[in-house]
């Protein structure tokens, strides 16, 4: 039986191998397993802009949506934990296994799709951050689409991961910003305990795109295919659960800090319109060099996310096909993985080149990642309810309810997104 591989460093791999060495890091070292590293993925080019978006857009609307998000990804990472460590397996291989061919089939291919339009979405996110320098798209793509294959095929790719993370952390500021921006804090607060849900087509729509950036499908088979990777057991089980929890509960603070911040620096209240618009939510941090710390930030961010998350469709098909499956190999040693990362990193550079508002482009990629993201969830919780799987570990009745009550809601508005978005072409919806 072919292991499954997640297709991302195992999860006690940290780029910053130097920062090891340095016992005021050791605390972080601690919490940087699978969980805390599969929350905060959330935070790339598309995570950025649709929270930046939500801010512009909807003020402090949207904070108690957050909310209600944070719970769904605590019970959805808990899940994948549980799964990897009672089972040693990554979700790849269990829905083989579990599932017909067909079923099977049909979970490949949509997380095919929701990564496919994930790798549009970091291309959007490397041109929108290099717009911010003049650069035109039609040079920052195929040059950065070339970059990430080439890094990715010869194997090279490790050492330019260290820079493309040292890059994000200009996200680090949002936090700062948000408390220097002097928000509302007041109706902020209300606004994330209570609900002030507008029943409007571009609420609904950038509630998905919430959704899908947040709840990723990719790193849901990443968390699991982690766990596996990692040798994490069942004797283990509570400590990284209980780093899933901090992570996920973490990366959505930095997520409403962004929003706040947002929501305080762009008083007008509308869709961004650029990746400039975006970036003054850093201006009470950066001053006038706010432009460049965002720009900085999302290239870092987007050229990231760029390879790892065709890298995933690669090693997560290849894998379920029993096919071989490494970066370095050549074309004849893995056809199906090189091609298939070829293919993603190829379409994603085409599509993110059709003329169209970066922001837009972000943000649309990631209400598609929230129509496809149910349809893995139903995986994960049929999996997670299995007796004969999981033994004592599945699901008990009170979670098992919990987590059915939140995959229906994120399915529902999937399906009424969906059904707006077709009446919007047929002019049968504003």
């Amino acid at each position: 039986m072919t292991r499954f591989s997640s297709g991302f460093p195992r999860a006690g791999y940290l780029p910053f191998r130097w920062l090891s060495k340095r016992k005021v890091f050791i605390p972080f070292l601690a919490l940087a397993g699978p969980g805390l590293i599969a929350a905060n993925a959330g935070n790339d080019a598309g995570g950025i802009a649709t929270y930046a978006s939500a801010g512009a857009q909807f003020g402090y609307r949207t904070l108690f949506f957050m909310l209600l998000v944070t719970v769904a990804l605590v019970i959805v990472q808990e899940m994948c934990v549980r799964i990897g460590a009672y089972t040693g397996e990554g979700l790849g291989s269990l829905i083989r296994e579990h599932f017909s061919v067909r079923q099977s089939s049909f979970a490949l291919l949509v997380f095919t799709i929701a990564n496919v339009g994930l790798v549009v979405s970091e291309f959007a996110g490397v041109a929108a951050a290099l717009q911010l320098f003049h650069v035109s798209r039609f040079i920052s793509i195929p040059i950065a689409a070339l970059i990430v294959w080439s890094l990715v095929v010869f194997g090279s790719y490790k050492r330019a991961e260290q820079l493309f993370l040292v890059l994000t952390l200009a996200f680090i500021t949002y936090p700062i910003a948000a408390i220097l921006a002097h928000p509302n804090i007041g109706q902020a607060s209300s606004q994330l305990v209570l609900p002030h849900f507008l029943y409007t087509r571009g609420f609904l729509l950038l509630g998905v795109a919430l959704i899908g950036t947040t709840i990723t499908p990719y790193m849901q088979f990443y968390l699991a295919g982690a766990i596996s990777d990692k040798g994490i057991g069942p004797k283990q089980y509570k400590r990284e659960r209980k780093g899933t929890i901090i992570g996920s509960i973490l990366a959505n603070i930095v997520s409403i800090f962004i929003i706040v911040a947002t929501a305080a620096a762009i008083t007008h209240r509308g869709p961004l319109s650029s990746a400039s618009d975006a970036a003054k939510a850093l201006k009470p941090v950066a001053g006038t060099f706010a432009t460049q710390l965002f720009a900085i930030g999302l290239l870092g961010a987007s050229a990231l996310a760029a390879a790892v998350v065709p890298l995933s469709t690669a090693y997560a098909v290849s894998g379920a096909v029993g096919s071989e499956r490494s970066v370095g190999k050549n074309f004849k040693e893995a056809p199906i993985f090189i091609g298939l990362f070829t293919f993603q990193i190829v379409v994603g550079a085409l599509v993110a080149l059709i003329p169209s508002n970066l922001i837009n482009t972000l943000i649309n990629t990631q209400v598609l990642n929230g129509v496809i993201t149910p349809i893995i969830l139903v995986y994960i919780l049929i999996l997670a309810n299995k007796k004969s799987l999981l033994g004592d570990a599945a699901n008990g009745f009170i979670f098992k309810t919990v987590a059915a009550i939140c995959i229906t809601v994120i399915g529902i508005m999937s399906i009424l997104v969906t059904a707006l978005t077709v009446g919007h072409w047929f002019g049968l919806s504003s």
